[in-house]
């Protein structure tokens, strides 16, 4: 049976991809030297937001999705980011490979919200692997799984993330709403002589503050 090693070399922003994109470089190591002909792998990145400490604005935030600071003890879990697929060339030894991690700046998906809370410092990630793994044996190819306890962690700093969103959406970002509830926002814009949906939005929130207790 081969023995694996997974570790991440870097995480970065794709600068020609076409929607915001980081590429993981991953090195896997076989420690028997039997030939990989290829890998067929899947990775689970997930979050692990109870690794690094908060300041108060990003307490504010989470609030959203962690709940009150004193209930964090209970809430601060890791969860699940996203899910990649890459197909690794055959190797003896050790190899290298890029891991596409396509992004969203949609608030709506758990890990955007958490990236958008941060100011600054690290995100601590960690990424499980599986998948199938091909080899040359006595009698052909040989076929098995990528070992369950195959993982690697990576301290992704939160400036990589923001700077490649500001490189898709510029001073912006864009929130999901009904369609029922877009059309009441363009009536009030529309009723109030409103000249961009920035503006409707302050009306909105400064009536919305001069309303609070």
């Amino acid at each position: 049976m081969s023995a694996y090693t997974f570790s991440v070399l870097d995480v970065a922003a794709e600068p020609y991809a076409a929607s915001p994109q980081l590429t993981c470089r991953l090195r896997i190591e076989e420690s028997t030297g039997r030939r990989v002909h290829a890998i067929a792998l899947r990775c689970q990145v997930r979050i692990e937001p109870q690794r690094r400490r908060y300041d108060d604005a990003e307490h504010d935030a989470l609030r959203g999705l962690f709940g009150e600071r004193e209930r964090w003890g209970d809430t601060l879990k890791p969860f699940q980011w996203m899910q990649a697929n890459a197909t690794v060339q055959g190797f003896t030894g050790e190899t290298e490979t890029d891991l596409a991690l396509p992004c969203t700046y949609d608030l709506e998906v758990a890990g955007t919200r958490y990236l958008h809370a941060l100011d600054a410092g690290d995100v601590p990630l960690n990424l499980l692997f599986s998948g199938t793994i091909f080899t040359k044996g006595a009698t052909g190819f040989e076929v098995e799984q990528v070992p369950w306890a195959c993982e690697a962690r990576w301290a992704l700093p939160v400036a990589v993330w923001r700077d490649m969103i500001d490189a898709f959406f510029p001073n912006s970002g864009y929130v999901l709403v009904s369609a029922d509830m877009l059309k009441e926002l363009a009536t009030y814009r529309a009723r109030n002589d409103l000249i961009s949906w920035d503006e409707t939005m302050r009306r909105l929130l400064d009536a919305a503050a001069g309303d609070a207790p």
